[in-house]
């Protein structure tokens, strides 16, 4: 199944000429997730690979305007191409005011939008996956978020499987479901003949904005990926305190505190910032040759992409300095 993020957006507080403010798309199989929508989302959509996609369901962070004023832009542009189908949109309590106070903006829709209020805490399960909200420290109501993958079935072993007389087609599929199958001389094979251990799901943490907080390292343990911020650089520390915020320097710090507790273990910024890239070489964030992830830039919408070893990739990646839109596998 693949899994990954879409980054729309990583300015913060307002778009500069090569950044948008908050978005990132998660996709995994089918399902397109976005979180956030900044001002220009849309067309940050329409400039990547994925296009204006239709979206059946978005996440909001909190309600600053940099997270949410890509809403109604959004809602309108899928009205004038006739969308029915309806938009679920999750966020923190204040939502339900926050949507009805854009109708006079937005106006009259196609399509039904849901609005879903969550508290921390809560979990919103999915098809081979759930969705947990957990608390973070911002200057107001904020929610982070967690992809959670279910428990996957262990590798197929096809020499095994040839050595029992299993023949290519339905009958190895279904002992890749985890169901017996027989074979035509009577023998019957059972899915541990042939599978693995069973393998950990992948697990993505979304904190949006937020000051360095206990409760996103404990919401980063045994992640695969943890996004946060860095709005400033170290020598403003004391003004990312103010506003509770993150410098660079926290960002890698509190991702080393997830490594501490076996979760995300390597710091990898995907920016040209050499402030940023100095205070985040500055902490001991460090990985082997066969963990480093690799960056390309180009010219072309999706100008930058980090790739990551694909058995079980772990990495940080800060939200503040990303030329977008940029992919992340």
């Amino acid at each position: 199944m693949d899994l990954d993020l879409v980054f729309l957006g990583t300015a913060g507080s307002m778009p500069s000429a090569q950044r948008n403010p908050a978005a990132l798309l998660v996709r995994r199989g089918g399902d397109r997730l976005l979180f956030d929508c900044g001002e220009g989302t849309q067309r940050q959509l329409l400039r990547s690979t994925v296009g204006l996609v239709e979206l059946q369901q978005i996440f909001i962070t909190h309600f600053h305007a940099d997270h949410v004023l890509g809403l109604p832009g959004m809602f309108k542009t899928f009205a004038l191409r006739g969308r029915e189908l309806p938009l679920e949109v999750y966020g923190p309590r204040g939502l339900v005011d926050l949507l009805a106070s854009l109708k006079r903006v937005v106006g009259r829709l196609s399509y039904e939008v849901r609005v879903n209020e969550v508290e921390p805490g809560d979990v919103l399960e999915r098809d081979g996956y759930r969705l947990a909200t957990f608390a973070v420290a911002h200057a107001v109501s904020s929610l982070g978020w967690a992809l959670i993958e279910a428990t996957r079935a262990g590798r197929f072993d096809v020499e095994r499987a040839d050595a029992l007389g299993v023949p290519n087609g339905p009958e190895r599929g279904a002992l890749q479901r985890g169901e017996a199958v027989t074979l035509s001389d009577g023998r019957s094979v059972a899915p541990d003949d042939v599978l693995g251990p069973s393998r950990p799901g992948r697990k993505i943490v979304m904190t949006g904005d937020t000051a360095p907080s206990e409760q996103i390292v404990e919401a980063a343990w045994g992640g695969d990926v943890l996004v946060t911020e860095a709005t400033f650089s170290e020598e403003e520390r004391e003004r990312a305190r103010e506003t509770r915020h993150q410098t660079a320097a926290q960002a890698a710090e509190l991702a080393f505190g997830a490594l501490q507790r076996g979760g995300v273990t390597y710091g990898s910024p995907i920016t040209s910032s050499g402030s940023v890239m100095a205070s985040i070489a500055s902490c001991a964030c460090s990985t082997d040759d066969s963990g480093t992830d690799t960056v390309t830039e180009s010219s072309s919408p999706s100008a930058i992409s980090a790739s990551m070893p694909a058995e079980r990739r772990i990495s940080w990646i800060s939200s503040a300095s990303a030329t977008s839109p940029a992919t992340a596998t």
